[in-house]
């Protein structure tokens, strides 16, 4: 355990390092306001601090930066939000995926790092379809999920329908399987086929697979804003390694949607620095991040990622508000 003493200084060390991006030697300390220590006494300290893993002296340098867990210990016991006035900020009930485009926006304008949200999960189910005819075995299916997203697509169908045809069927499935997801629907038309006129049945069974394909794709499993952000970054732009790694990252969404998943198990804000753990691969990243609900149940997830050196109370705030934005919108959409 760390006296307080020690904690007054890694406290004063690490929000200096946010603040300047420079390693902090025991001169700036010994002048840092509250701090009435000699700059013997802060070294002393600063000794004890690098011993037991909290701070690290880079290169050649007399200053130390913190390390990843250094930055835990700061977040977890001698983080204190301040209240940061953000601007009024509202997300307008819409369609969910426009919902989450402008909340990913919202946090990366917000923070100046990249936003991310994880889409809400949810099986692909339809609310309405309905089918019109293009041309001789050319279709067009539209499909409407209770979330209120309207997908089309287009399909080819071995026979030419007439347009009655198409509506006759449109009812039957509107009448029928309203609410199913659509695998529970595929396994009903294979067992119903029979008492379906044949071209009706091959008809539907084209729609449903169609249906599928759609409200898959349009399920994209997470947004990203604001890549651009880091480029302004000191801590990235001033090494295209780390910048590369970040990007990296963003590409691999399958990656960045295990950092969600787990983030997405915990109530309130929750904070990943990188380099302390398998969570965040890399060193030079640290994700701020918040789960969101529909109705009061948890679907998904949202955060800021930025640089390790990042003002943490302030991104608090940002997510933990953007988080209740989402909610609130998509709730209120729901009704």
């Amino acid at each position: 355990m760390l006296d307080d003493r020690s904690k007054l200084l890694l406290k004063a060390l690490v929000e200096r390092y946010i603040a300047d991006g420079q390693p902090v030697g025991s001169r700036t300390l010994s002048r840092s306001s509250g701090i009435e220590l000699s700059p013997a006494t802060i070294r002393n300290v600063m000794s004890d601090l690098e011993e037991l893993g909290l701070i690290v002296s880079p290169h050649t340098s007399a200053g130390r930066v913190p390390t990843a867990r250094g930055y835990r210990l700061f977040v977890d016991t001698m983080l204190t939000a301040k209240p940061t006035p953000l601007a009024a900020q509202s997300l307008a009930p819409d369609q969910p995926q426009k919902v989450i485009s402008n909340a990913a926006n919202l946090l990366s304008s917000l923070s100046q790092f990249v936003g991310v949200v994880m889409t809400p999960r949810r099986p692909s189910v339809f609310r309405h379809i309905e089918f019109l005819r293009l041309s001789e075995r050319r279709v067009l299916v539209i499909i409407v999920s209770p979330e209120g997203d309207v997908q089309n697509r287009v399909i080819h169908t071995e026979q030419d329908f007439a347009q009655s045809q198409l509506v006759e069927a449109a009812n039957y499935l509107n009448a029928h399987y309203v609410g199913l997801t659509i695998e529970q629907v595929r396994e009903r038309l294979k067992k119903e086929v029979e008492t379906l006129r044949s071209e009706i049945a091959l008809l539907m069974q084209a729609a449903v697979a169609a249906s599928s394909d759609a409200l898959d794709e349009h399920q994209e499993d997470v947004v990203i804003s604001g890549e651009r952000n880091l480029l302004s970054v000191t801590d990235f732009s001033s090494d295209m390694g780390h910048l590369r790694r970040a990007f990296e990252l963003f590409e691999e969404k399958a990656q960045l949607m295990r950092l969600l998943d787990v983030a997405g198990q915990a109530e309130g804000v929750r904070i990943f620095i990188g380099g302390e753990s398998q969570v965040v691969p890399f060193e030079e990243l640290s994700i701020v991040s918040a789960p969101y609900e529909v109705d009061g149940q948890v679907v998904g997830t949202l955060g800021v990622i930025g640089p390790t050196r990042m003002h943490y109370d302030r991104m608090i705030q940002i997510v933990d508000i953007t988080s209740k934005l989402v909610s609130n919108a998509l709730s209120h959409h729901s009704k």
